[in-house]
């Protein structure tokens, strides 16, 4: 008998599979390509006896099947199979009749890969294609044939496209759930209990839960907080699709975790309790109500959102009433403060509702990015194709007309690495032309699989296509030698290395792919005739060529590749943000006092930042999807670009607080409150402006602002001589310039983070 702690070799490579692969999707797509590829080519050559048949069935199944995985229900991912299945169906008639002219084909080649792999910026259903795409191009224009042979390519095609709708509808289906959503929920309910509880616990109700009870809550949403943010720090790469929903839920991630520290900030306290604020405990609990149907949500984002919806009214009702509420908690009738504890606790007063308000504003920002995700699941599968984003007013071929317009501009990363890859693929048909080589379809592949958005990254990936490729070389050669004249045996090779090809490169290594894929062309050329192992002495050779191919024109064409890109958008980002909330403050002081026409809603300023924020997130992207090391860790990178996030979303706050304001008072001198938040928010834009000038050119960036407490000591000052009423009694006024300070302040907290990120980007 063996040890009980053994475990047997299948629970260990399932265990493997597990840690290396998340959620099994590349072991789910070899799988089905393990099936479905070899019996086509069986079919193909063994019944029909038609090999150009069988190398489209194969090579069209490989692609339908293993290179593309779509995402949303199974009607819509049939739908985009038959989509892709009628895009190759066109791509094989042009590749075919183009491919006899040398000229033509080189044209051709650098128009069709632009074409396509620019158009993934319209939509993540095309930037998951857009190898598959390119595939189906590249296989017939390296090929040349009389166009008598199409009818049969598109045959072959036509097999490996009615194959791939039978084996994604009933081969493991892919599952539908985000990979983050689940955790997602977890941490909005676990917030939701901590503030019903403490919320109870505060307002000292009759059946008011224990402090210990208390404290478990806490500790249970800490521990949700944390690991969520583990899992997704864990990866190189964002565990999600690329989708506009993913990414939707991928932003939840950072603003969970400011929401986990804002709720962490205004949990039960060890000391004695504040004094009771019952408009402040009833945000918390309509917070935890929001929390809640958005936690379902994201469990069935395919469902109703109108609970969700409803919820955000009954929340924003409830924080109106708060700040309405709020004048009778601001202590004007007590002697002046004069020392800093006594400055301290007058600014304090207001903390409870200001931390309501707070905590209020981002639950409703969760809430629409759920409600975005969402929605962009119920899309249908033409919004998806074009790029609609959920909500939008326009039409959907406008909307992708948008999308491509805003990144025809020299700065667009999107359309670098576009430029790139056509005129590397041109270059490749030209070259394979010119020197005759056999098989030059992969010295496309080879181009293909190796150009990548910065030079450095193309060049890794050469030495470990190159490595791989000989290593699978090495590989076939010896099987090739031990089968001998027994060809049947690989037949049952080739599904075995079909599977090792779709799991490797996700699960092991870029190089290791290549030389199992090596191996599987090794087989697949071998199969019915003598095997000849000089097959892989061609293969080395193609490879060589497409590498050579891909690390010249990825020098010679922006060789530095995202990382620069989200440098540059991080700058323009934080720049812009920054304005956006110095015009905030300015409307809101110019909401203070009588006197010249007010300030206009920083309009203007907001569009520029959030036009700002997508460029930024189109980069982000760019860089996510960038195959080799990252000079910045992803937690870091993403803190970053969340923090622009956290700066629009202050901006947002002070703008949205004094736009629910009716009419200011009387002729009441403010002119010292409206100077403190001037300065103060002059002295933190400046500190953004010196934060993106540090990114964009990769110097120092500033340390972080300490607390300004002569600015706090004068803004009570003007609190206690100009902001009571004729009673002596505060005003709504005296609680939004608060308000603002704290937002002010909120947004100072955010630089002690955002300096420690930015440092790994700094030159030695």
């Amino acid at each position: 008998m063996g040890t009980p702690d053994r475990v047997p070799l299948p629970g260990r490579l399932a265990a493997w599979l597990r840690d290396n692969d998340p959620g099994l999707a590349a072991t789910r797509r070899a799988g089905r390509a393990a099936l479905v590829m070899p019996a086509l080519f069986a079919l193909c050559t063994q019944v029909f006896h038609a090999p150009v048949i069988a190398t489209y069935a194969a090579f069209g199944s490989f692609s339908m099947v293993l290179l593309v995985d779509f995402t949303g229900p199974m009607v819509q991912r049939l739908r985009a199979q038959v989509g892709l299945a009628v895009a190759w169906a066109l791509l094989i008639c042009l590749g075919t009749v183009v491919a006899r002219w040398t000229l033509a084909a080189v044209a051709a080649t650098v128009v069709i890969g632009f074409l396509v792999l620019f158009s993934g910026v319209v939509s993540s259903v095309l930037a998951g294609a857009s190898t598959a795409l390119l595939l189906a191009f590249v296989l017939p224009v390296t090929s040349p044939a009389p166009v008598s042979e199409l009818p049969e390519r598109l045959a072959g095609a036509g097999l490996a496209a009615a194959a791939a709708l039978l084996a994604i509808s009933l081969l493991w289906p892919r599952p539908t759930a985000d990979p983050l959503s689940a955790p997602a929920a977890r941490v909005c309910r676990a917030a939701a209990a901590q503030l019903r509880a403490d919320a109870s616990r505060l307002a000292a109700e009759p059946d008011a839960p224990s402090v210990t009870h208390c404290r478990v809550a806490a500790a249970s949403a800490a521990a949700a907080a944390a690991e969520l943010r583990a899992g997704f720090d864990a990866t190189p790469y964002r565990p999600t699709g690329l989708s506009t929903g993913s990414r939707a839920v991928v932003r939840l991630v950072d603003e969970l975790t400011w929401l986990s520290a804002i709720v962490a900030e205004s949990a039960l306290p060890d000391v004695e309790a504040p004094a009771c604020d019952r408009d402040a405990h009833a945000v918390r609990r309509a917070v935890a109500v929001v929390l809640e149907r958005a936690a379902e949500l994201l469990d069935a984002p395919r469902g109703p959102a109108d609970a969700l919806r409803a919820a955000c009214g009954e929340l924003s009702a409830v924080i109106d009433g708060m700040e309405h509420g709020a004048t009778t908690r601001l202590p004007v009738n007590r002697p002046r403060p004069a020392t800093e504890a006594e400055i301290r606790a007058f600014l304090g007063s207001l903390d409870l509702s200001f931390r309501a308000q707070e905590l209020g504003f981002a639950t409703l920002q969760i809430a629409g990015n759920v409600d975005l995700a969402a929605a962009a699941e119920r899309r249908s599968w033409r919004e998806r194709l074009l790029g609609r984003e959920p909500g939008a007013v326009g039409r959907p071929l406008a909307s992708a007309r948008e999308r491509a317009a805003a990144h025809l501009q020299g700065g667009s990363v999107w359309l670098h690495n576009s430029l790139r890859g056509a005129l590397g693929l041109g270059v490749a048909v030209a070259l394979a032309d010119i020197t005759g080589v056999q098989h030059s379809f992969w010295v496309l592949l080879g181009t293909l699989s190796v150009l990548r958005s910065n030079a450095l990254n193309t060049g890794q990936n050469a030495v470990r296509a190159l490595g791989g490729t000989l290593a699978g070389s090495v590989l076939g050669a010896g099987l090739l030698q031990l089968i001998g004249g027994h060809s049947t045996v690989l037949w049952f090779l080739l599904p075995v290395a079909v599977l090792v090809a779709g799991i490797a490169p996700a699960a092991i290594s870029f190089a290791a792919g290549q030389a199992a894929f090596t191996v599987t062309l090794v087989i697949l050329f071998n199969i019915g005739r003598q095997p000849d192992w000089h097959i892989v002495l061609l293969r080395i050779e193609d490879i060589a060529l497409g590498c050579g191919v891909s690390v010249l024109v990825g020098l010679f064409f922006w060789p530095r590749g995202a990382t620069a890109a989200v440098d540059r958008a991080l700058a323009a980002a934080y720049t812009d943000s920054a304005r956006y909330l110095a015009g905030a403050v300015r409307y809101a002081v110019g909401r203070c006092a009588d006197g010249p026409a007010p300030v206009a809603a920083p309009e203007q300023e907001n569009r520029q930042a959030a036009a700002a924020a997508r460029r930024l997130d189109d980069a982000f992207r760019s860089y996510l999807a960038e195959r080799g090391a990252k000079p910045v860790p992803l937690a870091d990178m993403t803190t970053l670009v969340t923090g622009v996030v956290g700066l629009r979303l202050a901006a947002d706050a002070v703008l949205g607080l004094w736009q629910r304001a009716g009419e200011q008072p009387d002729g009441t001198d403010r002119a010292d409150a409206r100077l403190v938040l001037l300065g103060t928010a002059d002295h933190v834009c400046v500190w953004y402006r010196d934060l993106a000038s540090g990114l964009g050119s990769r110097t120092t960036v500033p340390a972080p602002m300490p607390p300004d407490q002569a600015a706090e000591a004068r803004l009570v000052a003007s609190l206690r001589r100009d902001l009571s009423d004729e009673d002596g009694k505060a005003t709504d006024t005296a609680v939004r310039i608060i308000w603002t300070a704290d937002h002010l302040d909120a947004t100072r907290r955010l630089q002690s983070g955002l300096a420690a990120a930015a440092k790994p980007t700094q030159t030695p």
